[in-house]
């Protein structure tokens, strides 16, 4: 469920990185440069960054610079060859939250990425929990108590895609680029249809609600 955009200018890296990462169940883009990057971040909604640093037309320290100076907070994880001191400061003077030298181990690569996510406050625990309310992503299910609604695939995905960033917006090319993926034949209206089934599931409960937002797409709002 969550999105991790690989930035580096080797292809082989790329694909490296995204053969490991999707092991994990990580859906994952790349970018071969950071104007790419910043490119990609206006199309779709990204959980978390894996950088390389040296690349043509925006480096990682200029596209992390850039990042911040625009108030985006997203988690970055900086991957380089360089490892004096003075790189891994202008790293994190930049902006980046965590550092690795090349070559990576892949599993300390995803202990560092689990953490980052744990730091940006998202659970990885594949359920999330509020109120009297339980959404268990291998079930599929919505529970209340005793009350338990199983939903279709796509519904539960959008629903957990929702409630997991409460009170953020997304559009609707970004939920059917996340949850139904880039190359899908599927117009966008279809979200719109989805999210009408939701409402109707769960229009009974108060612990949650799903607002439409005029011109901008969806959030979900939880009443604790």
């Amino acid at each position: 469920m969550f999105h991790i955009l690989v930035v580096d200018d080797d292809k082989n890296t790329r694909k490296l990185m995204r053969a490991v990462l999707e092991a994990e169940n990580y859906t994952v883009s790349t970018a071969s440069n950071g104007e790419e990057a910043l490119n990609t971040l206006d199309r779709e909604y990204i959980d978390l960054i894996v950088l390389d640093v040296m690349m043509p037309r925006m480096d990682g320290y200029t596209f992390t610079e850039t990042l911040r100076q625009n108030g985006n907070d997203l988690p970055v994880l900086m991957v380089s060859a360089k490892q004096l001191p003075t790189d891994r400061r202008q790293a994190f003077v930049s902006g980046t939250d965590d550092y690795m030298t090349k070559p990576i181990d892949e599993q300390e690569m995803l202990l560092r990425i689990k953490a980052l996510l744990r730091r940006a406050k998202i659970s990885t625990e594949r359920r999330i929990e509020f109120a009297d309310i339980s959404l268990d992503y291998d079930s599929m299910t919505v529970s209340r108590g005793e009350e338990k609604v199983v939903l279709p695939q796509k519904e539960f995905l959008l629903l957990y895609k929702l409630l997991s960033y409460p009170g953020k917006i997304f559009t609707r090319i970004q939920l059917m680029d996340e949850i139904w993926g880039t190359d899908t034949d599927t117009g966008w209206e279809t979200v719109t249809v989805h999210i009408g089934r939701l409402r109707k599931h769960f229009e009974s409960w108060d612990e949650f609600r799903i607002e439409s937002v005029r011109g901008l797409g969806y959030r979900a709002v939880k009443n604790e």
